[in-house]
């Protein structure tokens, strides 16, 4: 039993920050399942986990309880939809911290909770079709789709290959679970599915932060500059050579930034680096 915990505790303390997140979903998972057994053997009241942890759409419930808006993210209602966020999670998760680093994936996964969350209560008091509507919000979805949309939008050429399927872009994988967000908004759980919305958006956003919005930033900078710091002339002559490489220089090239990035984390990349990175992504 102690080499069984110790070995679980090992695990825990060396893995990525994606299995330390997966490990702490199903921990609570189990918990909360234990706990409900214990309070339907002993004729108790078993919802009080879902009552202080669960997100209420009423604004008064929540004002009472502001955690909420995060602990929501790691209650689920069942097997299959723990499973599914989990593996989810796992897979898009691995890949994310192939161009971001841990600090980067942990702003995506809780604003991407605390936004769908948002998104939620505010759907739920101002949409004249769900003001009537009882409902709890539970579940890491918006946090999960929020990592997916976000490294989508970095690399949405990356292709993903599945058995029997074979090799799908992120870009269809992304358009295809926002549609069936939308396309089932009528159909019930219409706050999840808007709470998933919420997360792609700030998946979105950020990636756009981290990178689009500190090239547009630095581009205005350059524009106001006065010419002779940096003549239109040098900089013609760098951009023809990066872009007349041939196909193997140029895999050379995204080796090396890939070997750098999982080494040292893609905030360590200069800015040529990364502008070279978004590039390629984008082809």
């Amino acid at each position: 039993m102690n080499n069984w915990i110790h070995n679980i505790k090992t695990k825990y303390l060396t893995g990525s920050i994606v299995e330390k997140i997966i490990f702490i979903n199903i921990s609570i998972f189990i918990l909360t399942y234990i706990l409900n057994t214990l309070s339907f053997l002993f004729k108790i009241d078993g919802n009080f986990i879902i009552n202080w942890l669960a997100l209420s759409p009423q604004f008064d419930v929540f004002i009472v309880k502001p955690w909420t808006l995060i602990t929501y993210g790691f209650l689920h209602h069942g097997f299959f939809h723990i499973l599914f966020n989990l593996l989810f999670l796992y897979y898009i998760g691995i890949l994310f911290l192939d161009y971001f680093n841990r600090k980067q994936f942990l702003t995506y996964y809780f604003l991407g909770i605390i936004f769908g969350g948002l998104v939620y209560l505010l759907s739920y008091n101002f949409l004249p079709a769900l003001k009537s509507q009882e409902s709890i919000l539970v579940g890491a979805s918006a946090g999960v789709t929020a990592i997916l949309i976000g490294i989508t939008a970095l690399i949405p050429q990356y292709a993903l290959r599945f058995r029997f399927i074979g090799n799908v872009k992120l870009v269809y994988i992304a358009i295809f679970f926002i549609a069936l967000d939308i396309i089932q908004i009528p159909d019930g759980n219409a706050g999840g599915h808007l709470a998933h919305l919420g997360g792609a958006l700030i998946g979105y956003l950020l990636t756009v932060y981290f990178n689009q919005g500190k090239e547009i930033t630095h581009w205005l900078g350059n524009f106001w500059a006065p010419k002779k710091d940096k003549p239109l002339k040098t900089v013609y002559k760098n951009k023809t050579k990066t872009k007349t490489k041939n196909p193997k220089e140029q895999q050379i090239k995204i080796d090396r930034i890939l070997d750098k990035i999982s080494k040292s984390g893609y905030e360590t990349l200069t800015k040529e680096e990364k502008d070279f990175l978004f590039k390629i992504g984008k082809k």
